[in-house]
């Protein structure tokens, strides 16, 4: 069963966005060709701020983008960063991450991933190539990223639940 992530982020940025357009819906290959031939390049990618919206659809915003905008203020099924190559009328997914503090969805948020990008013909590495574990401190409400199964809030020190628990 697939995850609904609300926005678990500040809500002065919510706020701060509201009303902006929401990121570029990529419905297509040439949409995304279209997409990154207007973003700037890093090192010969494309780098984006992505989410996986309620309807299973990709879209997608500059990389200095907050999430929640990009998504429209609504809940996602997945969120985080990718970064395309491309080549003539060719483009793939070169690294994805689920690194979106913002919605700190699972790494399990994968399949939504996946599912969007097979949609539109866009070719993937097959996983997040770097999978990001959130878990929120319940002593003291802290967004904390857990490294190397280490359960531990970098705020106060309390332990962190093994089970996602935001939303």
């Amino acid at each position: 069963m697939r995850r609904l992530y609300p926005y678990v982020g500040p809500a002065d940025i919510k706020a701060r966005v509201a009303g902006h357009p929401a990121g570029t819906r990529i419905g297509s290959v040439a949409d995304l060709l279209a997409w990154v031939g207007q973003a700037d390049k890093e090192q010969g990618l494309v780098a984006a701020t992505f989410v996986i919206d309620e309807t299973g659809g990709l879209l997608v915003a500059d990389r200095r983008s907050e999430h929640v905008a990009c998504a429209g203020g609504g809940p996602v099924l997945s969120a985080g960063e990718m970064f395309f190559s491309s080549k003539a009328d060719r483009v793939e997914v070169a690294e994805v991450s689920n690194q979106s503090t913002g919605f700190c969805p699972e790494p399990e948020s994968w399949p939504a991933v996946a599912a969007a990008l097979e949609r539109i013909g866009v070719g993937h590495p097959g996983r997040f190539t770097t999978a990001v574990v959130f878990r929120r401190c319940e002593k003291c409400g802290e967004r904390n990223v857990v490294r190397d199964a280490w359960f531990v809030c970098g705020l106060c020190g309390s332990e962190l639940p093994e089970r996602w628990n935001f939303g």
